[in-house]
């Protein structure tokens, strides 16, 4: 992701990408095909903050942000290696939204195993990104499987997601992805969650009535996401 948006501000101020990675001691094959999700080393991040002094450091290292500094007043010119003046004036609202979009990371479910491993090792495991206009902040996106929400997802679709860390920010009622552990084995679903009358447990409840709710205890969840869209490919070609 970093690498993305590396190369995300170099066509923006129109810096030659290749006179740029040989400053940081990189070459254009670090940033095509699969060694685009290999992370970058501190000292390379520290060339790169030092080639461009006006990028914003946390969103070059999270997305997180403005691209760039908000110490011009205007923050409507930016510089390039060395001083050198570039215009940066977005023509619209729209534009400049663009530009500060988010790319959510597809990932291989076969490879990345669990939701529990994709939240471990994010750099991992990437085959694509995907990008929706006012997208809440996700962190990532998997094709599903099975019918247990059919007809309001089915088998194919691509969920985008956002990590829960505390099992006590639990919205009931809302569409969760759940990864969990249960008699020794592993489970990753998408399912609505309400609360179980069971004390320490949390009900599963799908969509498609023919599969019926399921209590699990609340110890047995590894890792869990709640859904934030979905997105359905109606033809492959």
């Amino acid at each position: 992701m970093i690498k993305k948006r590396i190369v995300e501000i170099l066509e923006l101020k129109g810096i030659s990408k290749e006179n740029f990675y040989k400053k940081i001691g990189m070459t254009s094959a670090n940033f095509r095909g699969s060694a685009k999700s290999r992370p970058l080393n501190s000292n390379a991040i520290e060339k790169i903050l030092a080639e461009i002094p006006d990028i914003n450091t946390e969103w070059l290292l999270t997305g997180e942000g403005k691209m760039l500094k908000a110490d011009r007043a205007d923050n409507t010119v930016a510089y390039g290696i060395n001083g050198n003046e570039l215009l940066y004036k977005p023509q619209s609202k729209a534009i400049e939204r663009f530009w500060n979009e988010q790319e959510v990371p597809l990932y291989e479910l076969d490879a990345a195993a669990g939701l529990q491993t994709i939240f471990s090792n994010q750099q991992q495991n990437i085959i694509s990104f995907i990008k929706i206009p006012d997208l809440p902040r996700c962190d990532g996106a998997i094709y599903i499987r099975g019918d247990s929400m059919y007809p309001l997802l089915k088998s194919g679709d691509i969920v985008i997601f956002k990590e829960v860390r505390d099992f006590r920010y639990l919205s009931y009622g809302e569409m969760y992805l759940i990864d969990y552990l249960l008699d020794n084995d592993d489970h990753l679903v998408v399912k609505f969650i309400q609360d179980s009358e069971i004390e320490g447990h949390i009900k599963l409840v799908s969509h498609n009535t023919y599969h019926k709710p399921k209590d699990i205890p609340v110890s047995s969840i590894r890792a869990i996401a709640i859904v934030k869209a979905s997105v359905r490919l109606n033809t492959m070609k």
